[in-house]
């Protein structure tokens, strides 16, 4: 298994989860054994307050599952941030609802913002299945949703923060802000101008404290906005208590916005 593919234990439950989705009405693509074709267009239900699980359709490609989160105010009238999660390493399915429930609704509640979080569709973040529908979606959201576009963030945990890392060094103008929790940085950060909140717990036994540390060092030396949070006595598979540290974000966001 690839280094940054961290198994969470959570995976174990997710994989029970495709028959809850099934019986939600959710069908793997080409399971009613029908072809889509170039004319079904990939969209976004526009959904009221609360968490939904959905998939985005595309054209022979396969689905992207997703959950999304609309917060209770939201308003077409008024534009929200928008914030993109990615989830853990394990099985995919139902994986993004659960770090969406866990940690990234919890932390972030307070910023108003919809949170989009995809299933991966192969592998790391990194894979360029996974790049192209993730951007998909998000342009599929920002299709369907009023969103303020300089208020796009992106964060994950552990494969989702290695994920952030990613996202934020290949697609810069995509995003406000990154936040990547409890994941491996870039061996470097040359060319980097994104602000960045890191939140890490030095007791992590997968992901080491260390190399976010000198990232985000460096990424102060190079004159980039870079901020760590550093949490103790928190192991690397306790995703719930990573909470309080992505809180953080809430207050440094609200700045950068300004």
């Amino acid at each position: 298994m690839p280094k940054n593919s961290t198994p969470h234990p959570l995976s174990i439950v997710l994989a029970g989860m495709a028959a809850v989705l099934a019986a939600c009405g959710w069908q793997p693509p080409g399971a009613s054994g029908q072809t889509r074709t170039e004319a079904d267009d990939a969209r976004v239900p526009v959904v009221g307050p609360g968490v939904h699980s959905l998939a985005l359709q595309r054209a022979n490609l396969p689905a992207v599952r997703y959950a999304i989160s609309i917060p209770a105010e939201y308003s077409a009238d008024a534009p929200v941030p928008l914030v993109l999660a990615l989830h853990f390493g394990g099985s995919p399915i139902g994986a993004g609802r659960a770090v969406l429930d866990i940690l990234v609704g919890p932390a972030l509640e307070e910023l108003g913002a919809v949170i989009v979080a995809p299933d991966s569709v192969s592998g790391r973040w990194d894979s360029s299945e996974n790049e192209r529908g993730v951007n998909e979606l998000l342009e599929a959201v920002l299709d369907s949703y009023s969103i303020d576009e300089t208020r796009v963030v992106v964060t994950g945990f552990s494969m989702g923060g290695t994920g952030t890392w990613n996202w934020a060094g290949r697609y810069p103008e995509r995003f406000s802000a990154a936040i990547p929790v409890a994941g491996r940085p870039p061996a470097s950060a040359a060319g980097w101008s994104l602000p960045v909140l890191a939140v890490h717990s030095r007791n992590d036994e997968i992901a080491p404290f260390t190399p976010t540390q000198n990232r985000i060092g460096e990424l102060r030396e190079n004159g980039v906005r870079a901020e760590l949070v550093e949490l103790d006595g928190i192991g690397h598979y306790e995703t719930g208590r990573h909470v309080e540290g992505l809180q953080q974000a809430v207050p440094w966001l609200r700045e950068i916005w300004r």
